[in-house]
Order: C-alpha cells, then structure tokens, then sequence
C-alpha cells in the first residue's frame, strides 16, 4: 500500500469523528430543531459549527468512495472504525462528555478487532466482472 493510500484511509479515519464533533458542537448551541420546520433547519446549517461538520463529513464521503474504489467494503470499513477512538477522545476532551469504562473497553475491542482486519489484504482476488450493459432506448421503443 502507498502514502496516497494511507492519506485516504486517514482522511477516512479522521474526517467523520471531527466533523460529527463540530455537528455536535453546533448543535448544541441552536438547539432543538424538527424537519417540520424547514426554516430552523436552514439556520442550523448557517451555524459556522455545523457548517464546517458538514463539510468535514463531505471530505469523509470523498475519502470513502475514494478508498471503496480500490479497496474491499471489508477492508475500508473496519479502518473507518478507528474513527471511534478519536471520537472518544474529542467526546471526553473537547466536548466534556463522560466516556463510561464500558464504551471505552468496547473501543478497545473494535480497535484490536482493525489490527485484525489490516493484517490481511486490502483486495481480495475474485473473478473478473462482466460490464454492466445499459440499453438507452426509450421504454417501449425498439
């Protein structure tokens, strides 16, 4: 694997935590919001908190699909999944929040669980794929 490789699952490690941080951060200080009304919702977005976590969470989907492109979902994902463990942290001590020994003990397991998963390959050998073939004809046109 490459440093352009490692930039990606990096960008996929880190992106999602802080940018669901920022929300939360944001979020917090608009308050409670309902899909009712679309106008709070709007201004919410305009909270420069949650507008960066938004953008954040944008730069998390790039690096996603990006590392989706050459890697398998069973790869990618459980590298996603050290994620928890910076999100852990910012939870403790950017936000304040209490962290209980049972959710620190699960992010232990899923953390040992990655090194697992990183030891194998990040493409697994399988049998070529036909091209999807689509017709553009107009439905009931031949």
């Amino acid at each position: 694997m490459n440093f352009r490789k490692y930039l990606v699952l990096a960008g996929v490690s880190v992106f999602a935590p802080v940018g669901d941080s920022l929300l939360s951060y944001g979020m917090k200080q608009v308050g409670n919001i309902s899909l009712r009304n679309i106008p709070d919702l709007l201004l919410a977005i305009a909270n420069p908190w949650v507008g960066l976590g938004i953008l954040l969470l944008l730069g998390f989907f790039a690096s996603y699909m990006t590392a989706l492109s050459w890697a398998d979902l069973t790869y990618v994902m459980p590298a996603s999944s050290l994620g928890y463990v910076l999100l852990a942290f910012i939870a403790r001590f950017a936000l304040h929040e209490k962290v209980s020994l049972t959710r620190w003990l699960g992010i232990a397991l899923v953390s040992s669980g990655v090194g697992f998963v990183t030891s194998g390959p990040e493409l697994t050998g399988r049998s070529p794929q036909r091209p999807i073939v689509r017709d553009n004809a107009a439905p009931g046109h031949s």
